[in-house]
């Protein structure tokens, strides 16, 4: 929950969220947020929070001892809304308040990048949260008995699945930690670390919105469930990264242009043999990307996303220096004039010849929105690469 001091504050999707067990009320109401005549959702509440209300925004931040307006930077960053005085936050506020604050005062953060992280985190287990509410507790709690209430099945449920979900929660987070400072620390450079060559593909659903018009909602959403689950587990099976989903879209990376093309391929095989899936298109690029916040920018990512609109169904398109890096590493041959050659020497000399795991075939040049012109790779696989 923010503070109100100077504009409402937002979710990570842009949206204002209220307390859960409370409606909008006017802003610096006392009685914003207290639970009226809902004293279950009060409960529940305290459960997950470990701790009863005890706080104003004002009382919270002068605890911590920061300053009202580095207060509400923070909890509007987290992505909470503003709740006017009423005594709401709890003493976890003021001791994550003071955590931030001491990050800043001994210089291992600025206030910029402790705002930074105070907005990752939010943004990221938001999502997390509102999944976890929507689609796995809700599975959970149907009233075993006529009578009962949701909230009155949810609160045994909550008490015992929070400390494993919690558990699980710091694992997964410092096995991504652990992961991710690896790729890091292996940068050629200290500008490498936050702007480094990778290969970043777009999958995409194609005639999905036609889809929309004719599926029922249910039906649409299972669908997209199961081209992001798909997607998702391969990416990462494979060696990728899933930046993110888009309904009928997914973005990954992968440090190597060999594991994103083998990516994409995958996708699109694993896509065309399932008869419910519509066809699928990849387009993807290699060259210098910025990360910031777990997501990926720059022109690199805006090509390959242009790539992934021009190219044909059930097929990858790449751009020319996603081409020039898998012929470098050896994946692919300079051309299939190449390739024959290479074979009828190794052939002679009684060798075996060069084993490559895609193929490339140049397409016309074209001009692409804001990116001049480009000439795009048709990317295919190799029947003598293996799967």
């Amino acid at each position: 929950m923010t503070v109100d001091d100077t504009g409402s504050g937002a979710g990570a999707d842009g949206r204002v969220d209220h307390p859960p067990h409370s409606v909008p009320a006017e802003r610096g109401d006392p009685q914003a947020t207290e639970p009226g005549d809902d004293p279950l959702a009060l409960r529940l509440e305290q459960l997950i929070l470990g701790a009863e209300r005890r706080y104003t925004p004002f009382q919270a931040a002068r605890s911590a001892g920061v300053s009202m307006e580095l207060a509400s930077r923070f909890w509007r960053a987290m992505g909470f809304a503003d709740i006017g005085q009423a005594k709401a936050l709890t003493e976890a506020d003021v001791l994550a308040l003071r955590r931030l604050a001491g990050l800043v005062e001994a210089g291992l953060l600025s206030e910029a990048m402790a705002v930074q992280v105070a907005r990752s985190t939010g943004q990221t287990t938001a999502r997390l949260a509102e999944w976890q509410i929507d689609s796995f507790l809700e599975g959970l709690t149907e009233p075993p008995e006529p009578g009962m209430t949701r909230t009155e099945v949810t609160y045994p449920i909550v008490e015992l699945l929070l400390p494993e979900l919690e558990e699980f929660l710091v694992y997964v987070w410092r096995r991504q930690l652990a992961a991710s400072a690896g790729r890091v620390v292996q940068a050629a450079d200290d500008e490498e670390m936050v702007d480094r060559r990778l290969a970043v593909g777009f999958a995409d659903l194609v005639g999905f919105t036609r889809l929309t018009r004719r599926m029922e909602e249910e039906e649409l959403g299972e669908l997209v469930e199961a081209f992001e689950t798909t997607a998702a587990d391969l990416v990462a099976a494979r060696g990728g990264r899933l930046i993110k989903t888009l309904g009928d879209e997914v973005l990954y990376a992968a440090d190597d242009a060999g594991t994103a093309a083998d990516i994409a391929l995958r996708l699109v095989e694993t896509m065309s043999n399932d008869e419910t899936m519509p066809e699928l298109r990849v387009g993807m690029a290699f060259g210098t990307v910025t990360t910031r916040m777990g997501d990926v920018f720059g022109t690199t990512v805006n090509l390959a996303s242009r790539l992934t609109s021009i190219a044909p169904r059930d097929a990858v398109l790449v751009d020319s220096a996603f081409a020039e890096e898998v012929v470098r590493t050896g994946d692919a041959p300079a051309s299939e004039a190449e390739a024959a050659e290479e074979a009828a020497a190794a052939e002679k000399e009684g060798k075996e010849p060069p084993v490559y795991r895609f193929a490339l075939q140049p397409m016309w040049q074209r001009p692409v929105r804001g990116l001049g012109v480009v000439e795009p790779w048709l990317l295919t696989r190799r029947g003598d690469g293996g799967r």
